[in-house]
């Protein structure tokens, strides 16, 4: 597989991977060429998994040579690939300026979902998540983020005739907040939807944000996904302290902006998914579950908990059994639909915020050896 740390001609083709079809159709007219030519090339790409131009055999040899001088499908490099025991995948892909980010594949019976990210690591720090510890490096392009798709599919030969569809669910919970590279999520999102992509449904592609108001108020008027909110606490003082943009976009504020987007969907049985991570002794307390079931009253919601993981830096630990029971309990009697989220891939640090945390130190501490290995060569020259 190609790299993506590409040469000075290669970074001046277009990379036709994160091309929506209106964006694809725009390219080819562009270039003079009809319109058409972007629902054959879109076909290609993501229906038979080509990243060769010359292969795409329906599109006429003057124009592949045209393409090939302007263009390229060029798909994220793969570092490493992990499968745990209880059969998920993590992948850890190279992107470009060299920032690493993980995806992962969740199969469950009839069902695979693929965990993808937006961003190399995060910059809204939530105190009990990994990425954030890593600190903000850069946005994903729309190749890169699609292209966590087109590895996943291409890791299980998927695109080989009568293999099926492999991912059937796609989550935007993996590194980074999505609503913080909006433009480039919105053109996945949208090949996620296409027909002539991947065709997932609009039900089954969940955008989950940890609370950017006005990113989520304009997501309304371009997207039907569905949509999920990590609120986490059921009161603002202790979102605070766990999701710190809480201080600038309060609770009650990002509630309303949910709602104004299901609202503003055709669908009129649409909920929002709220995703409530339980921390031992921080906000798993049953009189803190009476309180989110005051806090959700009358908000069209399905709630999901997710007993804590821990990861290296945090002082944070799992709640036991009977605390997630008695949460839950509280939650089903008030009326809600409630499920608790089952750890998957915790033996590779795939599990609901454990991602990059010891796949960047293990690329940065190669890299340190390297770079003393390179030096004493030097020295010795």
């Amino acid at each position: 597989m190609t790299s993506p740390v590409a040469s000075a001609e290669e970074s001046s083709r277009v990379n036709l991977l994160g091309l929506t079809l209106r964006q694809m159709e725009q390219f080819f007219l562009d270039i003079g060429e009809k319109k058409f030519r972007a629902r054959q090339v879109l076909k290609w790409i993501h229906h038979a998994g080509v990243t060769d131009i010359e292969q795409m055999t329906n599109i006429g040899k003057a124009l592949r040579e045209k393409l090939q001088k302007i263009a390229e499908v060029r798909p994220p490099e793969i570092v490493s690939q992990h499968d745990s025991s209880d059969g998920t995948r993590k992948w850890a892909i190279r992107v470009d300026g060299g920032g690493l980010v993980e995806s992962v594949l969740i199969p469950e019976g009839s069902r695979a979902t693929l965990c993808v990210s937006s961003q190399v690591g995060c910059s809204l720090d939530c105190s009990f998540c990994s990425t954030g510890k890593q600190g903000f490096q850069g946005d994903l392009t729309a190749a890169e983020i699609i292209g966590q798709v087109w590895v996943a599919l291409k890791s299980y030969d998927a695109f080989q005739p009568g293999n099926g569809r492999l991912i059937t669910n796609v989550v935007m919970m993996g590194m980074g907040e999505p609503l913080l590279n909006f433009d480039n999520v919105v053109a996945a999102m949208d090949l996620m939807l296409e027909d002539l992509a991947y065709g997932i449904s609009k039900r089954r592609v969940t955008l989950s944000t940890s609370g950017v108001v006005p990113a989520l108020d304009r997501l309304a008027e371009v997207s039907e996904v569905s949509l999920a909110v990590s609120l986490h606490a059921p009161n603002n003082a202790l979102r605070d302290q766990l999701v710190p943009i809480n201080r600038k976009y309060p609770i009650d504020v990002l509630l309303q902006s949910c709602r104004n987007y299901i609202d503003a969907q055709k669908d009129s049985k649409r909920v929002v998914t709220v995703e409530y991570t339980l921390i031992a002794g921080v906000n798993d307390q049953v009189e803190q579950a009476r309180e989110l079931v005051q806090l959700l009253r009358d908000f069209p919601c399905k709630i999901n908990l997710i007993p804590f993981n821990s990861f290296p830096l945090s002082n944070y630990q799992r709640p036991s059994g009977n605390a997630v029971s008695r949460f839950w309990q509280v939650l089903v009697d008030a009326g809600y639909i409630v499920t608790v989220r089952t750890t998957r891939g915790d033996d590779i640090d795939a599990a609901c915020g454990q991602l990059v945390g010891q796949v960047v130190d293990r690329t940065r501490r190669s890299e340190r050896h390297r770079a003393a290995a390179e030096a004493q060569v030097i020295e010795v020259r």
